[in-house]
């Protein structure tokens, strides 16, 4: 679609509110500020979980969300659509935390971590959730960052193999392998009942 005809749709519909992440993205391509705020808005939470998970470098996560972002404001026009608007981001995000990475290769302590334990009382469910993501996290600490990332993804974020192999940029079958190896990895990490849950 050439940049006028684009321009045109957005106008035209521009009182309508926007329902998808494809509108947002085309907004954000046509310097829609508003549009770009939504959009961050949105990935924002997602992309900081799948990045701490990644990166292990709290102090880090900051910079390289808000690298992303800047770089889907600085791209979004020449998205097309060749795959869903969150692998996209999701891919840029894990090309920009592999480089932070490179930068900074030895982790720092940080002992005053959050465990992020929730202190509202929920249902027996909600806290067997929180207890199973809880020792999972702490298992995935002892993967490198290519599995950390598989795992992440489907378990975290949902999303399946085909998708994932997109953002990590591999082929599916090794995406595959790399959760095969992952999960053996985090069977022996967990105990007991928890190991059962992978």
């Amino acid at each position: 679609m050439s940049w006028s005809a684009r321009l045109t749709r957005l106008r035209a519909g521009a009182a309508r509110p926007i329902t998808s992440d494809n509108e947002l993205i085309a907004r954000v391509g046509a310097n829609d500020l508003q549009a770009f705020e939504k959009l961050y808005r949105i990935y924002q939470p997602r992309l900081a979980r799948f990045l701490i998970n990644l990166l292990q470098r709290p102090q880090l996560v900051e910079e390289v969300l808000d690298d992303t972002m800047m770089v889907v404001w600085q791209t979004a026009d020449r998205f097309r659509g060749a795959s869903k608007p969150s692998t996209w981001i999701f891919a840029i995000a894990y090309r920009k935390a592999l480089k932070a990475k490179q930068r900074w290769p030895d982790p720092l302590p940080d002992d005053g971590l959050d465990p992020q334990v929730s202190t509202e009382p929920g249902p027996d469910t909600q806290l067997q959730h929180q207890r199973l993501g809880d020792a999972l996290r702490e298992a995935m600490t002892s993967l490198s960052p290519d599995h950390r990332a598989v795992v992440d993804l489907t378990y975290f974020h949902g999303m399946g193999y085909r998708e994932i192999a997109e953002i990590v940029d591999c082929p599916v079958d090794t995406v595959k392998t790399r959760m095969f190896h992952a999960r053996r990895r985090l069977r022996q990490a967990l105990a007991g009942n928890f190991a059962d849950w992978l």
